[in-house]
């Protein structure tokens, strides 16, 4: 009788329990990176959004904060001027004021009224497009340029959903938003 050389079924059905046993150990934990990971770069975008309208202000004084990310992004003709300044990218500027969807989040952004046409403050807003699978937040921001989270907020707001884009007021209040740490 002849040697068979090979695996046999039994072996191989050990080799992929084995596979799917560190498959469903590793996967949770990428997705929960990810959505870290989306969540840093949240706050990192609202940072970068309140140096562009600083950026805006200082050049534009005449027009003080962007009422719109169209103000802040890139035009087509490749110009940049106080209606398009060119410091945000055409991702979040593809919108005038939101959404403006990226790694997971939307973005929005609200100019205050403006007072003899210079609009003296703004609010930005990132929040989670699906809360537990894109991002774990919301996060806002304003003229002060304390990037806030509603996870931070006191007492903590972790409800199912969170809610939408802040308001100039909810964003500055303690009991809706915190300062991110």
């Amino acid at each position: 009788m002849r040697k068979q050389k090979g695996f046999s079924l039994i072996e191989l059905l050990i080799v992929v329990a084995i596979i799917l046993i560190i498959a469903a150990i590793a996967i949770p934990t990428l997705l929960r990176s990810k959505m870290s990971a989306n969540d840093s770069a949240a706050a990192s975008t609202l940072r970068t959004i309140n140096t562009s309208q600083v950026t805006f202000a200082t050049n534009y004084p005449a027009f003080g904060y962007a009422n719109s990310f169209t103000r802040l992004g890139p035009n087509a003709a490749g110009t940049c001027d106080v209606t398009a300044a060119c410091l945000i990218d055409n991702v979040l500027a593809a919108s005038a004021n939101g959404p403006s969807p990226k790694s997971g989040y939307a973005y929005y952004i609200t100019g205050a009224p403006p007072n003899a046409g210079v609009t003296g403050d703004y609010v930005i807003g990132g929040d989670a497009i699906t809360i537990n699978s894109t991002g774990t937040n919301n996060f806002c921001s304003t003229a002060d340029a304390v990037v806030r989270s509603q996870k931070n907020a006191i007492p903590a707001v972790v409800p199912a959903q969170l809610a939408a884009n802040a308001s100039l007021a909810g964003c500055q209040t303690i009991t809706a938003y915190g300062p991110i740490q």
